[in-house]
């Protein structure tokens, strides 16, 4: 399946989005947390996880470890041992860790840009539009997660073969002001209509927009 063109991607972006708003307007990051540290510590161990996953995880985390200083000097093997169950333990605490140590020299404050937030270690794109738009109503690019990714692919607004890719086509596309509601929305609609296995096509309400649905086995 081709691209539209720009305008015409934009046009239906646009009556998608608006569609979005109406069915998911509560919207919101599912993951638990209290501070600014905590989110960014919550989206790392989100990485191939499920929010519902991270939640459990993280009560038992933020009690053990309650500041920066103490996620920066976190005994490896102990805090592996706190996130097990979110997988990938290992490079996820060597990724806090550095993050923290990273955030110590620049004082605690956590840059207001995109570019300089992922200099930290551990903030990938995703971490970093996560923090951007949450701590400071910032939207430079959209988080892609495999929700966002895989249903930007079957509406037709997106053909990258990664994050990145797909996060530059959705930016041609989504008006700055709306990319943190449409990554929630979209995120909301995969866990609950569009699902990877069993789309529930015929309940979408996106489905004269998508050009996949007649495709889907429903």
């Amino acid at each position: 399946m081709k691209l539209e063109s720009l305008p015409e991607r934009k046009k239906r972006a646009g009556k998608i989005l608006s569609i979005l708003k109406k069915e998911y307007s509560s919207a919101k990051i599912s993951l638990n947390y209290s501070t600014p540290v905590q989110m960014a510590v919550a989206v790392i161990l989100s990485a191939q996880c499920t929010d519902k996953k991270v939640n459990e995880v993280t009560p038992a985390l933020f009690r053990r470890y309650e500041t920066l200083s103490d996620f920066a000097n976190a005994k490896r093997t102990e805090l592996e041992r706190l996130i097990f169950q979110t997988g990938f333990y290992r490079n996820k605490a060597k990724n806090i860790i550095g993050f923290a140590k990273g955030l110590e020299k620049l004082g605690g404050i956590f840059p207001d840009s995109l570019s300089e937030l992922t200099k930290l270690p551990g903030i990938g794109r995703k971490t970093g539009n996560v923090i951007l738009s949450n701590l400071y109503g910032k939207n430079e690019g959209v988080v892609v997660d495999t929700h966002v990714l895989r249903i930007s692919w079957l509406l037709g607004l997106a053909r990258g073969k990664t994050p990145e890719k797909v996060e530059q086509d959705l930016i041609a596309v989504i008006p700055e002001k709306d990319r943190l509601v449409f990554s929630n929305s979209l995120v909301f609609h995969g866990r609950a209509v569009c699902i990877a296995r069993r789309p529930k096509c015929p309940q979408c309400p996106l489905v004269t927009l998508c050009p996949s649905a007649e495709k889907s086995q429903y």
